[in-house]
């Protein structure tokens, strides 16, 4: 090897290093990476910046904005209710979410199967009071196992399965050829993560579970007419046990329930009163039937999916202090509405209308954005900020969000489309169909999720450009000796080892030459090598940077590098072993091909 192959074997070392034992963020190591590559001359800046234009990065980036016409409509609570139920335990939690991902993934690119499931489980998660870091790395390792279980569940399958007609001149692999072997390394792998997940993934909870705040407010939802809550229980509704927000009281036609019990049926125009924080106000403005129950915020100018929620301070200053909100003609000075009064933590026992404001309190106004801009730096607030992520859910929207997704899945199933078309064009119809607006789209997008996959890119391009990567390969194989089944063992370890590294489908393209000369060297069957190299390039479960699904779930789960490597290690160990193991049974040696 030359200095270059050294030079980046260093590099990779470093930003290893730097991932395990730091708090530095995946992008900035990935790209502080990149950049030491490319001020050695190792990489030329087109190499550098591949990664940008590669159409699994883009991919990723277009499906953010499908996921927020999800959102923006309330499509993720429509997949929540269909889809995952309501578990009692982390344990049911899992099942009940791996089982549905998995299932689609295997019909499916798994990638935009955990775009579509992740913000999903995230707002599940909170509603029932787990720890989102539980759910979040067995969501990617699901689609994972669904994928490999079919020919069209992960890219690198469809990768492999080019590279088997081009270079071996033999008919295409059957549809599910690889389920023989992926199957039961799936149902293994799953197994895993039941048992030993919970041991082995940090608990994380989100700030607002740990304390209280003392921006506490208290606010009057409505039960519509039509709603799907009506005669539903508390409970049955998710209603009981709200992250950060509780049921106070339900005044029914003037009469007060407190004290509600969770079997309580909810009928239409019940005035469901709630105590909590602003995160816990946002979560209740998403589900579906509940409205605030002041009729102002049906006057305001702006559309209602342009708005957004506000907390503004009231300062002595400010015309309305000492009076009441509807005397004081708040809405009409402000084209704002007053969702809910924070003070001190008291909880306030009137409407809306009848508080009388004093100096420091917090409101939750909802308004247009420009509110935050025009009063900044007025006089009648001390400080106004918005909540991010409030703005109201479409739910009217929700029926043609779902169907512009089912579409999209439809459409790449039945190989008319690409993924990447099918996604772009789904992003466009969530636009103009006016889902998710252009600046929620453009915010949706993770900028840090796509610079870390795109630098991921740059890194695997000059491991394999300076022949790093290639040497580290024929020498691992080398060690084999002639043994049909400790070469495939070793096969499996090389691809393994490159996918941590370099990404999968380059890990695939890098491996696959060689596991066939070694196939041919050995005069045994090519089926068993092709098998283990498309089921270790997908099954990179140790670091986040073999699988930009990984990558996905870094943030939203609070993750750190060393989980993945705690739980990931002993799975792919797991993983290596039972495909080393099914793979000969499934396709002999001295078979066919």
């Amino acid at each position: 090897m030359g200095w270059d192959a050294w030079f980046t074997l260093g590099v990779v070392a470093i930003i290893l290093g730097v991932l395990v034992f730091t708090r530095v963020s995946p992008d900035v190591a990935m790209v502080g990476g990149v950049t030491l590559l490319l001020v050695a001359g190792v990489l030329t800046p087109e190499g550098a910046l591949a990664g940008l234009a590669n159409e699994g990065m883009v991919t990723v980036g277009v499906l953010y904005v499908v996921v927020a016409g999800l959102e923006t409509t309330g499509g993720t609570a429509w997949i929540v209710q269909r889809l995952l139920g309501r578990p009692r335990t982390v344990l049911q939690a899992l099942v009940s979410m791996m089982a549905p991902v998995a299932a689609v993934s295997a019909f499916l690119n798994n990638t935009p199967v955990v775009a579509m499931f992740l913000p999903a489980v995230n707002d599940w998660a909170k509603q029932h009071r787990i720890p989102v870091s539980k759910l979040m790395i067995p969501l990617s390792y699901a689609a994972i196992f669904g994928g490999v279980c079919s020919l069209i569940g992960t890219s690198t399958n469809l990768v492999v399965n080019g590279l088997v007609q081009d270079q071996l001149d033999r008919p295409a692999l059957g549809m599910f050829d690889i389920a023989w072997v992926g199957l039961p390394c799936a149902l293994v792998g799953a197994a895993f993560m039941v048992l030993l997940s919970g041991r082995l993934l940090p608990d994380r909870r989100p700030a607002i579970s740990q304390m209280g705040d003392p921006r506490e407010y208290t606010v009057e939802m409505l039960i519509e007419t039509g709603s799907p809550l009506v005669g539903k229980t508390i409970e049955q509704a998710g209603l009981r046990q709200l992250p950060g927000v509780y049921l106070a009281e339900i005044d029914r036609e003037g009469q007060i329930l407190p004290a509600v019990s969770p079997q309580e049926r909810l009928r239409a125009d019940d005035r469901l009163v709630f105590v909590g924080i602003v995160e816990s106000i946002v979560d209740l403005q998403k589900i579906r039937g509940l409205k605030p129950a002041t009729d102002q915020v049906f006057k305001l100018d702006a559309p209602r999916a342009r708005r957004c929620l506000i907390e503004a301070v009231v300062s002595g200053s400010c015309p309305v202090n000492g009076q009441t909100i509807r005397d004081g003609r708040f809405r009409t000075n402000y084209n704002a509405v007053v969702i809910a009064v924070g003070r001190s933590g008291e909880r306030i026992r009137k409407k809306i209308g009848d508080i009388v404001l004093q100096a420091g309190d917090t409101l939750l106004l909802e308004a247009h954005p420009s509110f935050v801009e025009q009063q900044r730096n007025s006089r009648d607030f001390y400080l106004v900020s918005r909540v991010e992520n409030s703005n109201p859910p479409l739910h009217e929207r929700t029926v043609v969000a779902v169907l512009i997704m089912l579409a999209m899945i439809v459409v790449v199933t039945v190989e008319w489309m690409s993924m990447l078309q099918a996604a772009m064009l789904a992003a466009g119809l969530m636009i103009i169909s006016r889902c998710c607006t252009t600046s929620i789209a453009r915010r949706s997008v993770d900028w840090q999720v796509l610079l870390a996959i795109a630098a991921s890119f740059g890194i695997g391009r000059a491991l394999q450009s300076t022949g790093a990567a290639a040497y580290c390969a024929h020498q691992l194989i080398g060690m084999a000796q002639g043994e049909p089944w400790v070469t495939l063992a070793v096969v499996y370890g090389v691809t393994l080892l490159l996918t941590e590294l370099i990404t999968n489908n380059a890990a695939a393209v890098l491996v696959f030459p060689i596991a066939m000369a070694a196939a041919q060297d050995l005069g045994v069957s090519t089926m068993p090598f092709i098998m283990v190299v498309m089921i270790a390039a997908s099954c990179g479960f140790a670091t986040p940077l073999g699988y930009q699904t990984h990558m996905m779930v870094y943030g939203p789960g609070g993750y750190r590098f060393s989980d993945f490597l705690r739980i990931g290690i002993p799975l792919d160990i797991l993983m290596w072993v039972t495909a080393t193991l099914v793979t000969p049974l499934a396709f002999p040696f001295r078979g066919p091909g």
